[in-house]
Formats: C-alpha cells, sequence, structure tokens
C-alpha cells in the first residue's frame, strides 16, 4: 500500500502537468488569434495581410506605408492589443495570488477594495498635479501603489478585528472599504474644476485602455514580469498557505514573512496595472476559478496559466468594448462586470448551498 500511494500521487501530478502544457499551449494559439483580431477590427477594418505587413514595417523600423492604415495598426492598434494582454495577465496573477493570500476564492483586487485605493492614489496624483512628479514627488504608478498598499492593510487590519479570520467578513470590509474610496475619489475628481479632465478621469476610472502608447507598455510589462517571477518563487509556499497557517508553518513557511511579501507583490501589480488601465473589476475573479478546474490547484501551474487566461479575457472583452456599439466605445469594466457579476453570484450560490 505504501508504495502504490506515491505512483499514484506521481502519476496525478504527471496528468495535471500534461494538462497545464496543452492548456498553455492552446491559451497561447487563442491569445495571437484574439491579438491579430484585436488588430484587424473596429472603426476602420483592416485586412489580415495588411495588418501583418504593417507589424513588420514597425518591427524593422521601416517608413510607414502611404495612408493612414499603417498608423492605425501600428500606432494605435497593436499597442492598445499589447496592454490588454498585459492588464489581463497582471490581473489573472493578482487574482490568483489573492486568493490564496486570503484563502477565499470570492476575493479579487476590485472586490477587497485594492482597486479602489489605487485608483484614489491615481486620482490624487492626477488632480493634485503629481502624476509627473510635481507636490508629492510620486509618479502615477507610484502613487496607485501606495493606495493600493493602504488599502489592502486597512481591509485586513478590519477583517481580523478580535483576533479571528473570516473570510466572508474580508469581502465585506473590502466592498464597503472600497466603496468610500471610490466616493472619495468621484469627489476629488469632480472638485478638480476641469471639465475635459474630469470626464476623461470618469471614463477611465470605468476601465480603459483608450490611452494605450508604445511608452505605457514597459511599466506594466516589467511589473507582470517581476510579480510572476516572484509568485512562481513562492508558488509552493502558496499551495502550503491554503491549507492554514498553522499547516503552513509546521511545513516550514514563515506565513508572517510571506503574507507582507504577498501584500507588497500584489499591490504593486494592481497599483501599476490600475494606473494604465483604471480599475477593471472581476477579471481576477473569474480567471482563477476557470483555470482551477483545468490544472488544479497547485500554484506552479495555476500562476501562467492564469497569466495566459487572463490575456485572452481581457483582449477580447477589450474587443468587444470597441465594436459592440456603432459610434462609441463602452468602458472595459462595463463588459467585465456584465460578464462577472453573474459569475460572482453563482459562485456565492455554490458556497451557501456548500454551507
Amino acid at each position: 500500500m505504501t508504495a502504490v500511494a506515491p505512483a499514484a500521487v506521481e502519476r496525478r501530478e504527471r496528468g495535471a502537468g500534461v494538462r497545464a502544457g496543452r492548456a498553455g499551449i492552446a491559451l497561447g494559439a487563442v491569445l495571437l488569434v484574439a491579438l491579430t483580431a484585436s488588430v484587424c477590427l473596429g472603426s476602420t477594418r483592416v485586412p489580415l495581410g495588411e495588418v501583418w505587413s504593417a507589424v513588420e514595417r514597425g518591427l524593422t523600423g521601416q517608413a510607414p506605408a502611404p495612408g493612414t492604415q499603417d498608423l492605425i495598426v501600428w500606432r494605435l492598434r497593436v499597442p492598445r492589443a499589447l496592454l490588454a494582454a498585459v492588464v489581463g495577465a497582471g490581473l489573472g496573477l493578482v487574482g490568483t495570488a489573492v486568493q490564496a493570500l486570503v484563502r477565499n476564492p470570492l476575493a479579487d483586487p476590485y472586490l477587497l477594495g485594492i482597486s479602489s485605493g489605487a485608483s484614489l492614489g491615481a486620482v490624487s496624483a492626477i488632480v493634485l498635479g503629481a502624476g509627473a512628479g510635481g507636490a508629492l514627488g510620486l509618479g502615477l504608478s507610484s502613487a496607485a501603489f501606495a493606495g493600493a498598499l493602504a488599502s489592502f492593510a486597512l481591509v485586513w487590519a478590519f477583517a481580523r478585528r478580535g483576533g479571528g479570520f473570516r473570510p466572508l467578513r474580508l469581502v465585506l470590509a473590502g466592498v464597503g472599504i472600497g466603496q468610500f474610496l471610490s466616493g472619495f475619489t468621484h469627489y476629488l475628481v469632480l472638485r478638480s474644476g476641469d471639465e475635459q479632465q474630469t470626464h476623461g478621469v470618469l471614463f477611465w476610472l470605468m476601465g480603459s485602455l483608450g490611452g494605450a502608447q508604445w511608452t505605457t507598455l514597459a511599466a506594466p510589462t516589467a511589473a507582470v514580469l517581476l510579480g510572476l517571477a516572484a509568485l512562481l518563487a513562492r508558488a509552493r509556499a502558496l499551495n502550503a498557505l491554503l491549507m492554514g497557517d498553522e499547516t503552513a508553518a509546521s511545513l516550514g513557511v514563515d506565513v508572517t514573512r510571506l503574507r507582507r511579501e504577498l501584500f507588497v507583490v500584489t499591490s504593486m501589480l494592481t497599483g501599476v496595472l490600475v494606473s494604465v488601465s483604471g480599475a477593471i473589476g472581476f477579471v481576477g475573479l473569474m480567471v482563477p476559478h476557470a483555470c482551477r478546474m483545468v490544472v488544479g490547484g497547485d500554484h506552479r501551474r495555476l500562476l501562467p496559466v492564469s497569466a495566459l487566461f487572463g490575456a485572452v479575457l481581457l483582449t477580447v472583452v477589450d474587443l468587444i468594448a470597441r465594436t459592440a456599439l456603432p459610434d462609441q466605445e463602452l468602458p472595459v469594466g462595463v463588459v467585465t462586470a456584465l460578464i462577472g457579476a453573474p459569475t460572482l453570484l453563482y459562485l456565492l450560490d455554490r458556497r451557501l448551498e456548500r454551507g
């Protein structure tokens, strides 16, 4: 019996690894198709051949072809499609990490108020003129990171009051504090006195990738790659944390230190992502659930697959937001809310049925 159990575990691990590999290859192919469609489709449709020609010219530094299609493809649509993929990958990573951190499958940066804190930090920097290193000496990403970290710490402290830890209390605290921070954010926007800035910031707060440029890709791409590396290095510790603090400690995990590191990593990722896309909800909630059904709960496989699926999901959502209405672009956050809110209700219903 003792010889069979390790063999069974090994077969199960090998099978999960094969599924993860296949899922990664499939998602990579789907992501390429989604990125291509995102560049081809829009108010002006660009044939596939012309898209690849424009991309080739852009990559090799050649002059744009006569007309405007090269400019549409290379300067507008390609950066936006890539930013959607990067932000989606980051949100998938943050959602996976936060759910492990708080041991709550209903957690994501939006529901826990982290995105609201990041939005408040970013809007404060914009309205107070600190986005370019002004009064507070902070860049937009730094201000958003500080807001995300502060709001996460506040939600966590509230959920731990009395010495205990209740996942439902954490979610309720996140929703309440997030709504308070959102209200204060909107107050700051309305007090800015610049009507054009107010309209732009309010649209951005609902989630928007319309400001994508090649220069805006560097910071979120670097943050997502660093975040993925940091989380993968702690994948085994995250697996242990899911079994409870005492079990994780018995396996040699410094739980207090791990939580501090996860606070910083998830807040950093959320802050950088919010600074370029606004607060996009529910991606971090949906992605980990879908990926666990395919590759299981081992974070060594779950993290990269969640990043790929998040990239695919947000690329497709951004395409829908740009093309759903003929003469108007929807905020990306509106589309994710229409998908994510029913998903949240379904997950809540399942948890209530299980008691």
